[in-house]
């Protein structure tokens, strides 16, 4: 019944596709942090705070534009700002140009988010009767689970498979015979990234890591791929009271 509604289908649709795009990139990006820029867990987590002082940011700046802009075009600019952070951040890992070059668009994507998140909460919920806003507020929080997860499915199998295929090709530039490749690359893809820092050859570890910077770079593109396919979803929603019909 609540799938009836048009604002609650329409905004719980946007939600799963947004987080899909919104969590997979969080699971790229410390692998690549820990294993190919070398920082601790703890200075990775340090890194991923710019994004927490985005949202931060856009919390205060959201507080002060409610009711001067509609809902919906909050979540669509946040929506947009959350594409704009990812793919700069998917350039600067592809560059391997250090995490320094990363904070500016972890930044941008928490604002984003900052924006859309609470925004897109209040446009779902926007129909629903009373006595079913506790059913509705747990449906659409399971929807942006189920939207996490596949995400994170879709986003790691991405950053694995391109690494995968990225390593044999960087490992036969090298000119290391087949027989040893493929014990080097299950050892990169199995580890995660974890056994890029224990080559000891240098060059084969330079390889790896760059292979790995690059399959993080196509992870984070897939990542704006699924945010740019929610911002388009955005536009099916509304700030305004349907009719009443639009209820049963």
């Amino acid at each position: 019944d609540l799938f009836k509604i048009v604002s609650f289908r329409n905004g719980s649709i946007a939600a799963m596709i947004i987080s899909m795009g919104e969590f997979g990139v969080i699971f790229a990006l410390p692998l690549w942090l820990q294993n190919v820029e070398g920082l601790s867990p703890v200075s990775s987590g340090l890194v991923l705070l710019w994004l927490a002082l985005g949202a931060f940011m856009a919390s205060g700046a959201a507080g002060g534009l409610s009711g001067k802009i509609a809902p919906a075009v909050a979540v669509r600019f946040g929506v947009l700002l959350e594409l704009v952070g990812v793919i700069g951040t998917a350039v600067a890992i592809g560059a391997d140009a250090g995490w320094g070059w990363v904070a500016p668009g972890l930044l941008v994507y928490g604002i984003g988010v900052g924006f859309a998140t609470a925004q897109l909460t209040g446009v779902i919920m926007l129909d629903v009767p009373q006595e079913k806003a506790g059913q509705a507020s747990g449906s659409q929080s399971t929807v942006r689970q189920i939207g996490s997860a596949l995400g994170i499915a879709v986003i790691g199998t991405t950053l694995f498979s391109a690494t995968d295929l990225l390593t044999k090709s960087k490992l036969t530039d090298l000119g290391v015979p087949d027989q040893a490749q493929q014990g080097i690359v299950d050892a990169v893809v199995e580890s995660a990234g974890g056994a890029i820092p224990a080559f000891k050859d240098a060059a084969i570890s330079t390889a790896t890591g760059q292979a790995f910077s690059e399959g993080a770079m196509w992870a984070a593109f897939a990542a704006g791929i699924f945010l740019l396919l929610g911002l388009l979803s955005t536009f099916r929603l509304t700030s305004r009271n349907h009719a009443e019909g639009d209820h049963n």
